[in-house]
């Protein structure tokens, strides 16, 4: 069932066509990626598809009673905007209800309950709060009565993303899902967008999250746009061969234009006459061979400072935020060449340990004894400021008038900024004209023109397209210096350490010998015990987004999972007789109150069981 079709669209900037003539639709269920690198459109295109911009030319049709919701790369919210008023908007029925029911828990007024129950009754709405519970849970979504401004921007895209996962849209449209989620999450993400009955199109940079979930990739470039059914390795081989073709296209091209070009000044004879079709034949030889082929190429080609025998020095390191302890003693020398990714979940201390140890936060004790060749390049997940007049080459001129380059080269400002995509015509152009992606690239260009020995990158592979990507790991494959990654792209993560530093809430860091897939894998061949405490032997290295399923269930498991449903029903049970009393009505208050706490209170239960009884089935 086809439930979107763009026909013949096209879309106008002003100084250029976006994109022109495209031709796509989605199918009920399809799991589609839309690629494309940074500055190419794919926002715009999307955009385009929510109506939030007009296309210049053709049209786009959505099939009648099709919900679309969209998760943009920066979501925006109406001023004093609060979490709960948020997640639950007044255009469906049952989450009218849900926001009534929060509203009368937190209150605790009997009447408020007993009328909230009875509207949940009404929409059927108990199976929505739960789903939704387990959403805002996963994401880690704070306080209903929050002020969204107060959240932070990974808060906020988190925020973004339970609502429209909570409303479940016929089709999502998704910008950068994966950016402020821990691997964990993604995982668990991962998971709800291979449903069957689930309609996917998104912009993604987490190469396997692509091959996870996407089974058609779409290719935005030149204006234009190429379908290839397949996975991510998949795109990557035929767009391989349609860049060989089109290359091999444009040279034969070039070479019959010069011929007919010729034969095109020559005057006729007497009154003779051109052909008409050989002339119709030489504008359209004429328009491939002008054809421009997209061979910009990233190029990264920095040298790094000299770095001594002495690196960084951590002794006995604490750090706490109030009763929440972040760093419990923790001692360690980095080494020349260390490679090491930091894993934890959202909030555990990742940032706040990459910040003592760039000198942005002081440790509560213990000390950081830093060398003295020591050159720290930091790339923060937080975007640098800039004054709204500024432009592109001057982020990088008030950093550097010269900047030293591959061997015995220096290069001015303008010649780095073209080295990096940014041509002269764009390098005079306000910064805040740059797209998301083209801000991120100029980021990473003012962390390395002063030639580290040490990066430090915290979420570097945000918003940055696949293309960048592979160039920047190629580079930090090759980089001779020590590297210190947080990053939740697992493929870019497999590829580049061999080492983790584990932050595992309350204090608690640990090392892991291998990378991020050795680390699962270790854990499941555990049976999930903490594998930084055993010391496993590091497994073979493999790219395998997905780690080999666990044992099936002991005969105890087998014994619990077969209660599991029957305790799920007995509760079940328990539930609606509480809530035929509510709904009943009682003129003692007490009452009313007592009956809907066992309700939450059996909810929760239910919930728990639920969710082991899903962990168990999946390995039965």
């Amino acid at each position: 069932m086809n439930y979107l079709s763009a026909e013949n669209i096209s879309r106008n900037l002003g100084e250029r066509w976006v994109f022109k003539n495209l031709f796509f639709g989605l199918q009920k269920g399809e799991k589609v990626a839309l690629i494309g690198k940074n500055g190419t459109g794919k926002t715009t295109l999307m955009e385009s598809l929510m109506g939030m911009q007009t296309p210049d030319e053709g049209k786009i049709s959505i099939r009648k009673g099709i919900r679309v919701g969209y998760l943009p790369q920066n979501p925006i919210f109406a001023e004093n905007e609060e979490v709960l008023n948020y997640l639950f908007s007044d255009d469906l029925p049952s989450a009218v209800a849900i926001k009534s029911y929060e509203k009368a828990m937190m209150s605790g007024d009997p009447k408020e309950l007993e009328d909230s129950f009875a509207l949940m009754e009404t929409h059927n709405a108990w199976d929505y709060e739960a789903r939704a519970k387990q959403i805002i849970s996963r994401l880690g979504i704070p306080d209903g009565d929050q002020k969204v401004s107060t959240l932070s921007g990974g808060q906020k895209k988190r925020l973004s993303l339970a609502k429209l996962l909570i409303e479940s849209p016929d089709i999502m449209i998704l910008d950068e899902p994966t950016n402020h989620l821990d691997i964990e999450t993604i995982e668990w993400l991962e998971g709800i967008m291979s449903g069957p009955n689930v309609t996917v199109l998104v912009v993604s940079h987490d190469r396997y999250f692509l091959d996870k979930v996407c089974t058609k990739m779409m290719e935005l470039a030149d204006g234009s746009i190429y379908t290839y059914e397949g996975n991510y390795g998949y795109f990557l081989e035929k767009k391989a061969e349609r860049e060989a073709s089109d290359a091999s296209s444009v040279s034969k091209a070039k070479n019959l234009y010069r011929k007919e070009l010729e034969w095109m000044r020559k005057q006729p004879k007497a009154r003779g006459t051109k052909s008409q079709s050989r002339i119709d034949a030489f504008y359209e030889t004429e328009e491939k061979a002008n054809k421009k082929l997209d061979d910009s190429k990233l190029e990264l080609n920095i040298q790094m400072s000299r770095l001594g025998n002495k690196i960084i020095e951590i002794n006995h390191l604490k750090k706490a935020w109030g009763d929440k302890k972040i760093i419990n003693d923790f001692t360690y020398t980095f080494k020349k060449k260390d490679r090491i990714g930091i894993v934890g979940k959202n909030g555990a201390g990742k940032t706040t340990f990459l910040q003592l140890l760039t000198g942005l936060e002081q440790p509560d004790s213990g000390t950081i004894d830093p060398g003295e060749t020591l050159v720290v390049g930091y790339y923060t997940q937080i975007a640098f400021d800039f004054r709204p007049e500024q432009r592109v080459i001057d982020t990088i001129t008030e950093i550097a008038e010269v900047i030293p380059y591959g061997k015995n080269e220096s290069l001015s400002p303008s010649q780095f900024l073209s080295k990096f995509l940014f041509p002269t015509s764009q390098q005079y152009t306000p910064v805040e004209k740059l797209s998301g992606g083209e801000k991120k690239r100029l980021q990473l260009m003012r962390v390395l023109v002063k030639n580290p020995n040490f990066l430090i990158l915290d979420e570097p592979t945000n918003d940055l397209d696949l293309d960048t990507l592979q160039l920047l790991e190629d580079f930090l494959s090759e980089f001779q210096g020590c590297l210190l990654l947080v990053s939740h792209d697992r493929y870019f993560m497999d590829n580049l350490v061999d080492q983790l530093i584990l932050v595992e809430g309350d204090g608690e860091v640990n090392f892991f010998n291998g990378n991020y897939t050795d680390y699962r894998i270790a854990l499941e061949n555990k049976d999930n015990e903490p594998a930084a405490k055993q010391s496993p032997v590091k497994a073979p290295t493999t790219s395998a987004p997905v780690a080999p399923k666990g044992p099936k269930l002991s005969f105890k498991e087998q014994k619990e999972f077969e209660e599991l449903e029957k305790e799920m029903a007995a509760l079940e049970i328990e539930k609606d007789s509480f809530v035929e009393k509510l709904n009943q009505g009682s003129e003692d208050f007490q009452l009313l109150t007592d009956w809907a706490k066992a309700i939450e209170d059996i909810k929760n239960k239910l919930e728990e069981k639920e969710l082991r009884w899903l962990e168990l089935s999946e390995r039965a």
